[in-house]
């Protein structure tokens, strides 16, 4: 018989997954705007995201509503537990969405728009940082229920994934700019994304090796033999790709560093989903114990074999059509 509490958290990882990749460095340009000098090389910047930006939001918007659908216990579970960096996500995005469209309009107030469109870049990713260390530090449960308080998702250890996502997104963003611009801004993006490299990399073992101390389960997972074999060839692998990107921002490849980056990303989510797999919640509830009835799984996906094609092929189409690099005009 198919499992299809599997093929749910398959369809749910990827909208992560996709979310991460196309969000990721719009909020990252976002992150990076105060560095760029006012006038050209911001607006550049802001129009090699402009086609695409809101579109992307259509994977976090995917994930959340398809956790809730499909895994209905998790969904009660892990909202009341992080109510307050979800709050501060949405408003960030909101904040930032607001300051994109507003900038241009209203051209009078463009500082402080830009400071806007920074603030609520920053506030959404490090809100997204807290929450994933909330929930691998483990959320209190008791009797299918959130038993903690309104500050258990705050701690040393969730402000250090925060600043982590921080500097992820800004990598990726410093990245995108070097393969959709030119000139002055390029060379700015590259500097940047060799600078931001070294920190995702201290951050990255940083958070790995904190990681460890949180569950023992965690510790099992990677440190145990025989695993340890096939775990040992995530930070083999993270270095490859590592040495990889600083390469391709040698040899000034336009896409390279951006694909590398997004490959670095990659090895964390794969590193994530060693630490807590099967569980949805870590070492408190797993997927199978969270899912919807399977009527309701099966009516789901019927509607996602679906929505899911369609959107990936408008996604494809519109980064096809802006395929190319930002002129100083502004256009592609």
């Amino acid at each position: 018989m198919i499992d299809l509490t599997m093929i749910w958290a398959a369809i749910i990882g990827f909208a992560i997954i996709a979310y991460v990749v196309m969000d990721g460095f719009d909020l990252g340009i976002g992150i990076l705007f105060p560095f760029f000098e006012i006038g050209e090389d911001r607006d550049r910047a802001m129009n090699s995201i402009a086609p695409v930006w809101d579109g992307n939001e259509t994977w976090l918007v995917m994930g959340v509503g398809g956790l809730l659908a499909a895994f209905p216990l998790a969904y009660a579970i892990i909202l009341p537990a992080l109510y307050a960096p979800m709050i501060a996500m949405l408003l960030g995005l909101v904040f930032r969405g607001v300051a994109f469209e507003f900038r241009w309009r209203d051209p009078g107030h463009r500082a402080f728009w830009d400071f806007a469109f920074t603030a609520g870049s920053f506030i959404a990713t490090f809100a997204q940082g807290l929450a994933l260390g909330a929930l691998l530090q483990g959320i209190s449960v008791e009797n299918r229920a959130y038993a903690g308080g309104w500050w258990e998702w705050l701690s040393p250890f969730s402000v250090l994934t925060g600043f982590g996502l921080v500097v992820g997104y800004s990598l990726l963003g410093a990245c995108w700019l070097n393969w959709k611009t030119e000139g002055n801004l390029q060379r700015q993006a590259v500097i940047y994304a060799g600078r931001l490299g070294i920190a995702l990399l201290l951050l990255i073992g940083a958070i790995s090796l904190v990681t460890l101390t949180l569950e023992q389960r965690y510790h099992a997972r990677w440190l145990d033999f025989p695993g340890v074999l096939a775990t040992a060839q995530v930070p083999l692998l993270t270095v490859i790709a590592t040495w990889l990107f600083y390469r391709s921002l040698r040899l000034r490849k336009d896409i390279q560093p951006f694909l590398w980056a997004l490959a670095l990303f990659g090895l964390c989510l794969l590193g994530l989903g060693i630490s807590i797999w099967p569980d949805v919640i870590p070492t408190r509830v797993t997927i199978w114990e969270a899912a919807a009835p399977h009527r309701s799984q099966v009516f789901m996906l019927v509607g996602a074999s679906i929505m899911v094609p369609i959107i990936l092929a408008y996604t494809a189409w519109s980064y096809w059509v802006f395929r190319g690099k930002v002129g100083k005009d502004g256009y592609h």
